[in-house]
């Protein structure tokens, strides 16, 4: 325990040993007391007057004790001094335990006496140790330490802090933290201590940038610490910083948060494009200056990736922080052939990422930018990581990332987890594509089977729209039709499939073919629907036994709304089963969503369907729509009806361009549902087209209509026809006349074509059939087939109706 003589006295005033404080004692060369303080009168309860002039060891010690500071007093006379803890009687006898320091005073002409300098043995402890506490922050501690001046000057530094910026702790005496820090970093740092000086409140586990003037390439991050220190009067000393590096902490903490974002953010859509443009974002700025994202051609078409990763690829997307990138990298679309040696081409032949962690230079970057290096170059590109994408150990594209702003180079870090970003992305990706893939079959699918062009009808004026819903919610089953009917009539269908994709798109399909058979027999709208509804009931089981053995998604019904109109008698017939009901739109501009009777979606089946009959004027507009039109995911239907109708109301606009208004109007960008709209709007044949008799029901029938007949078609200026329509008429009404009963009704009609009619009260049909050589007859439907373009019966609800059509000569269509 010797320290002795090379240990002075302390004046400070939290010492112990200070003067101020401390009790002090001086002995002689023989070990007598010849000086007593006032603090070692109160320390030991002893006066001076009754201890001066005795030996310390008869006032001091007890005489078990004496052996033992015998041996301290011989090895002080050694050393010159000592310092420790000894056993002292207080003069009420009581034994306490005194820190001692001890130290040999020499006057000249005079022998040696000894200075004793005591304190409570717990206070010497207990400021010893925190000596040796304040020794270790400045030596040993691990944490920086910096303490500031009132001006921010430095004052003194511990080790930690000057490993951290590379000097000597005496180098940083005097000086500031902008002489060690670029000016960003330190204008922070004495902002945030400025504040502590000010206000008083410490400031803890602060987080910040700490990059070196020596190095501002390397990114450091610190953990900062601080508090205001005062004297004992409380006057303001300074500022004292606790400083942690924590920049591989930090560099954790960010690439933990950088893939939790990733899985929020990557992979929010079945779109192979959104997909890869999530990826780039992610990256971007927190990873790299900019990202580009280039997939396979194959892959960016939905298709199946090759094996070998190898061919062209095709930019899918690229994210940048600096505005001139789009010169230096190739824009999004742009098809790229990588060079064989390329780091790219490499990167997707062997499926591992490749780092080149400086290429400063044209020629550092020639290998990863190619013809475009110098102009990365000129931007100040020097690291660069390509990374593949690979899902089911196919190569779908690569991922490449490039560094110009940020001053530090990529590291392996970055590398991994660049890769594990890759990894979670081309699964989504594949996804995404696997889906796009059906999506496209689906639509390719509906397209196909919806009308391609719509045939112009006398009847109706039409447009119409079919919108596919969005990607992330797959094609539907929704579908629309013109039929031409009999009599000049027009068909008009729209029809929703429950359900999306292929199966929805092929279900409607069938249920557009069957409407197609049912619209040939000219059957009433409510008697499509019932049997529409069977098909879908058959249907329904038929999918129910086919899923046990190929699993597919169920279609279990769908809606239609089916309506007739007839322009002769300015009438529409509509039924409906679960659907929307039509807007009408008077030529007055009114908008009226007609009652119909609310009939069950088809598939339900035992339950009837009715009709409604509307007579509308010349010029009424007739909209009909599938609901995805009018309902949406939190849209109110109410409004969305209200602006149907009023972009329905627009006057003087063509039907293609209103339909486009209604659409831009009710639809996003991408629907959650298909949708279909249908927009007629009505025609008239009035009596200068239509002509009507009444025959008697005798043998002069005949020879009555094609008098009648030729004189119509005279009227009309279509003699030319006058030949060929005898010989039709006359085998209709002589037909009608031998096989039914009562009067017949000849009614010609000129249309797109001649349009002729023949109505008895028989519902008996007529076959075509071919005649024996020996028949007398049998030939009169063989000869209407071969003369007419068309040719058919309807049913009505007494009797039946046998037509014909006739094409016009060149000049007399409507």
């Amino acid at each position: 325990m010797a320290d002795g003589a090379t240990t002075p006295v302390s004046e400070s005033p939290d010492d112990p040993f200070s003067l101020a404080r401390a009790a002090t004692l001086v002995l002689d060369h023989r070990g007598t007391v010849v000086g007593w303080g006032e603090q070692t009168a109160e320390l030991l309860g002893r006066r001076a007057e009754d201890v001066t002039g005795r030996p310390a060891a008869d006032v001091l010690l007890a005489p078990r004790d004496r052996t033992a500071v015998a041996e301290t007093a011989r090895a002080c006379v050694r050393d010159g001094g000592w310092f420790g803890v000894l056993p002292v009687l207080r003069g009420d006898g009581t034994r306490i335990h005194v820190g001692v320091r001890a130290r040999r005073v020499v006057r000249p002409d005079a022998p040696p006496e000894w200075f004793l300098v005591g304190a409570p043995a717990e206070e010497i402890i207990q400021w010893e140790t925190d000596r040796s506490v304040l020794d270790g922050l400045f030596r040993r501690s691990p944490i920086g330490l910096v303490v500031h001046a009132p001006d921010l000057s430095i004052l003194r530094v511990n080790k930690a802090v000057a490993h951290i910026g590379g000097i000597r702790a005496e180098q940083a005496v005097g000086r500031r933290t902008g002489d060690f820090l670029i000016t960003d970093d330190a204008d922070t740092v004495e902002h945030r201590l400025w504040q502590v000086l000010e206000t008083g409140r410490p400031m803890i586990f602060t987080e910040q940038p700490c990059r070196l003037r020596a190095a501002p390439a390397r990114e450091r991050f610190v953990s900062v610490s601080a508090f205001r220190t005062t004297d004992s009067a409380g006057r303001v000393l300074g500022v004292t910083q606790l400083v942690e590096d924590v920049t591989e902490r930090h560099r954790a903490r960010v690439r933990l948060a950088l893939l939790d974002e990733a899985g929020r953010r990557i992979g929010t859509s079945l779109d192979v494009d959104t997909t890869a443009r999530e990826l780039a974002g992610v990256l971007v700025p927190e990873l790299a200056d900019w990202v580009s994202v280039d997939l396979l051609e194959n892959v960016s078409h939905g298709e199946e990736p090759s094996q070998d990763g190898g061919g062209a690829v095709c930019r899918a997307a690229a994210v940048s922080v600096v505005a001139e990138a789009e010169e230096a990298l190739h824009p999004v679309g742009h098809r790229i052939v990588f060079p064989p040696e390329s780091p790219q081409a490499r990167c997707l032949a062997e499926k591992r990422p490749v780092l080149v962690q400086d290429g400063r230079g044209p020629a550092g970057l020639r290998a990863v930018a190619q013809e475009r290096a110098e102009r990365a170059a000129e931007l100040g590109v020097h690291s660069v990581m390509t990374v593949p994408l690979v899902a089911r150990g196919l190569v779908l594209g690569l991922v490449v990332l490039w560094r110009a702003r940020r001053p530090e180079p990529f590291e392996d870090d970055d590398l991994t987890l660049a890769t594990e970003f890759a990894a979670r992305a081309a699964v989504c990706i594949d996804n995404a594509r696997r889906y796009t893939r059906q999506h496209q079959a689906a639509l390719t699918l509906q397209c196909r089977l919806l009308p391609g062009e719509v045939p112009d009808l006398p009847a109706v004026e039409v447009a119409h729209r079919y919108i596919p819903a969005g990607a992330a919610e797959g094609v539907g089953g929704d579908w629309f039709d013109i039929i031409p009917l009999s009599g000049a009539r027009a068909a008009l269908v729209v029809g929703d499939v429950i359900g999306h994709g292929i199966d929805a798109a092929a279900t409607m399909g069938r249920l557009r073919t069957a409407v197609h058979t049912l619209a040939e027999l000219d059957l009433e709208p409510e008697e499509v629907l019932s049997h529409l509804d069977d098909l879908v009931h058959r249907l329904a089981a038929e999918q129910e036994v086919n899923t046990r053995d190929f699993p597919h998604d169920q279609v279990t019904g769908a809606s239609c709304l089916y309506a007739v109109y007839d322009p002769v008698s300015r009438r529409c017939s509509l039924a409906r089963a679960g659907h929307p009901p039509p807007a009408v739109v008077t030529p007055d501009g009114r908008v009226t969503l007609p009652e119909l009777p609310p009939g069950p979606p088809l598939g339900l089946g035992g339950l009837p369907f009715e009709a409604a009959e509307l007579d509308l004027p010349e010029g009424s507009l007739l909209a009909l729509f599938t609901n995805g039109l009018i309902q949406s995911p939190g849209g109110d239907v109410d409004a969305a009806i209200a602006e149907l109708g009023r972009q329905l109301a627009v006057p003087d606009r063509s039907l293609p361009e209103t339909a486009k208004a209604v659409v831009d109007a009710l639809l996003p960008a991408r629907p959650h549902d298909d949708v279909a709209l249908l927009l007629a709007r009505t025609r008239v044949l009035g009596p200068e087209r239509v002509a009507t008799w009444t025959l008697p029901g005798d043998e002069q029938a005949a020879a009555v209509a094609r008098r009648l007949m030729t004189e119509q078609l005279t009227k009309w200026g279509l003699e030319d026809l006058v030949f060929a329509t005898e010989l039709v008429v006359s085998e209709l009404v002589t037909n009608a006349y031998r096989y039914a009963k009562g009067q017949v009704t000849l009614r010609l009609i000129r249309g797109h074509s001649l349009i002729c009619e023949v109505t008895d009260t028989s519902n008996t049909s007529p076959h075509l059939r071919r005649a024996r050589s020996t028949d007398e007859g049998g030939r009169g439907l063989f000869l209407v087939a071969q003369l007419t373009e068309r040719w058919g019966t309807r049913y009505e609800r007494e009797g039946k109706t046998v037509w014909t059509e006739q094409p016009l000569p060149p000049g007399h269509r409507l």
